[in-house]
């Protein structure tokens, strides 16, 4: 992962697989390091894959982002309506320098209201994010068995945070493992949080 953008003037990642080809990409013509409200994950040709928005609430302090399947910002009513929300990333507020929990993430469930609609429910938390997003050295876990989902790991060889390695069990996957990292670095605003709460 390269956290910079393919495009001259925006801000972005540029992500690589394995074999060295292209795979993800997220350019933003919004290069002041601001946090976004939306931003959105490409394929290599430059479709939409994900879309991670910042949800706020009044009066809650609370930072959660949502994280919907395809392009959530779509220029038609009937593309928007294909994009659903797969899960929702809560920052985990820390009480104390020894916890290591960054963020929490819940799986967004279709629920059937007492009136017979349709609607959208959180369940428990299925992932919590524990280590340091700033140092890049983070882990996914599963809540329920305790294993490594996905990992955010230094390079090797490499100075500075700007290239890093994403490694994603396939049971999460690397474009959903991606969106989590999107939703981290707008967290914690590329980084410069996680690096001093850490």
């Amino acid at each position: 992962v390269w956290r910079k953008s393919l495009l001259f003037n925006c801000d972005g990642f540029t992500v690589y697989d394995a074999s060295g080809d292209l795979a993800f990409r997220v350019d933003s013509y919004d290069a002041s390091g601001r946090r976004r409200a939306e931003v959105v994950l490409m394929d290599a040709t430059g479709t939409p894959l994900l879309t991670v928005r910042r949800k706020r609430r009044l009066g809650v302090l609370a930072e959660r982002w949502v994280i919907y399947d395809g392009d959530a910002a779509a220029d038609t009513e009937a593309e928007r309506s294909n994009s659903k929300p797969l899960v929702s990333v809560r920052r985990h507020r820390r009480a104390s320098s020894k916890e290591k929990a960054l963020a929490y993430v819940t799986p967004l469930v279709p629920a059937s209201s007492s009136s017979g609609r349709r609607t959208t429910a959180e369940a428990e938390a299925s992932y919590v994010v524990e280590g340091s997003y700033g140092l890049r050295a983070c882990a996914v876990r599963d809540t329920h068995g305790d294993a490594v989902v996905a990992e955010v790991r230094r390079k090797e060889a490499v100075v500075g945070d700007d290239v890093f390695r994403l490694v994603a069990e396939p049971r999460l996957g690397a474009t959903l493992a991606m969106g989590l990292v999107i939703a981290l670095d707008e967290m914690f605003a590329g980084g410069q949080s996680a690096r001093s709460s850490s």
